[in-house]
């Protein structure tokens, strides 16, 4: 088997998969076992489990189902959904799901003249892929308006930003719910909760994600089963009406606003750093389960464990407009010393001297079982507390005040 992919959640994926199943990881880095600088196209495995959106976006799955070979992933016409806000969007119109008003824009005095008839909070969102950090949320109509402006001339993301899409803000708690899917049925992995701010408190720059936790107190399995038959189940059906084959995790980002459940965005892939908390969760086999989904065969129904878990993402200094590189990470053996603490590594890299240094952002996922959230978070933070390099950042408010 074998997952692509370089960061954490490869390396959580791989940490399951590994229950049942011989893994390696391309590319992986040096803190992910089994980790070959081989491309992927060049590797005999029984399934191909893609990780990161950019290579599904750019086709990776359909190039290997061409060769044969069993693939969880969607091709690059379902992978859209994430490569393009504006296409993502109408789809979700078109299925009937619930979003968020919105326009595209691709000139910018549309777009300013379009934020000056809005009432805020603003919400401006590139159209292309922008690593988790094309999203700008603001009560600013001037830092709405700079950030159209940044945008749609290429000075903030290149291309990827050359088209937008502004849409009304929604209020209410987030929530994260992963799907299976064969191509035309689904199954829900267990819901979760991530923070995408860099500071406590939810203030600063939006992130890749700096800490999740599962389960989610506030959701029952009434409110599981409208994720499904609103959201996962129509928005299929239209991939298929398509002519879309999906075959992958769709993750839905919901927002529970005081007019109800409504989409904010999907993702075609597991996220970064959800599936750190939610696949560790799974007492089911999911090897099985993928190769299901891959195959278009959904037998299986999902089971977890009972047991809580909680991640904190240890970043480097600058994180994330310009993160530092190349710093020795000290006290990780301590870490995964603390019990149910496992340590998924992100951006990670080797010296001449063999130590693990920071190569990214997001440098540690730093991952706790407990019987409860508190003891989960507890055993998270004590593991964290254990982990040195210069400059290193993480939250402190990761599933606290549940």
């Amino acid at each position: 088997m074998c997952v692509v992919g370089s960061g954490g959640r490869e390396h959580a994926l791989a940490h399951v998969l590994a229950r049942t199943a011989q893994v390696v990881v391309t590319p992986g880095n040096p803190g992910i076992p089994n980790s070959v600088d081989t491309d992927p196209e060049q590797i005999e495995a029984d399934l191909f489990v893609i990780g990161p959106e950019v290579p599904l976006v750019d086709g990776l799955a359909d190039r290997l189902r061409a060769a044969g070979n069993l693939v969880f992933g969607p091709g690059a016409d379902g992978a859209r959904l994430e490569g393009s806000k504006a296409w993502m969007k109408e789809l979700l119109v078109a299925a009937g799901v619930p979003t968020a008003q919105h326009e595209s824009f691709t000139e910018i005095d549309a777009a300013l003249a379009f934020l000056d008839r809005m009432t805020p909070p603003f919400v401006i969102k590139t159209d292309g892929l922008a690593a988790g950090k094309g999203v700008v949320v603001t009560e600013s109509l001037a830092e709405a308006r700079n950030a159209v402006e940044e945008y749609l001339s290429g000075q903030a993301f290149g291309d990827a930003g050359r088209r937008l899409v502004i849409e009304e803000g929604l209020t209410g708690p987030e929530l994260s719910v992963l799907a299976i899917c064969d191509g035309t049925r689904a199954v829900l992995l267990a819901p979760a909760q991530d923070f995408k701010r860099i500071h406590d408190g939810d203030v600063g720059p939006n992130t890749g994600g700096m800490g999740a936790y599962s389960p989610v107190p506030l959701v029952t399995d009434e409110l599981l089963k409208q994720v499904m038959v609103e959201f996962i189940e129509p928005t299929l059906a239209e991939l298929t009406a398509r002519g879309i084959d999906y075959r992958g995790v769709l993750y839905a980002g919901l927002m529970l606003t005081p007019q109800g459940l409504k989409m904010i965005e999907y993702n075609v892939r597991f996220g970064d750093p959800e599936c750190q908390v939610v696949v560790p969760r799974l007492s089911s086999d999911l090897a099985e389960l993928l190769a299901q989904a891959a195959a278009g065969n959904l037998q299986t129904e999902p089971e977890f464990i009972e047991d809580a878990v909680v991640t904190v993402v240890c970043a480097a200094e600058g994180y994330p407009s310009a993160p530092r590189t190349g710093d020795v990470i000290h006290g990780l053996s301590l870490a995964e010393s603390v019990p149910g603490v496992t340590v998924f590594c992100a951006g990670v890299s080797q010296n001449s001297q063999g130590e693990f240094v920071t190569a990214g952002g997001r440098v540690l996922d730093v991952t706790a079982v407990g019987s409860t959230l508190e003891q989960a978070r507890e055993r998270a933070y004590e593991a964290v507390a254990k982990i040195s390099w210069p400059g290193m950042q993480y939250r402190s408010d990761i599933a606290s005040d549940l």
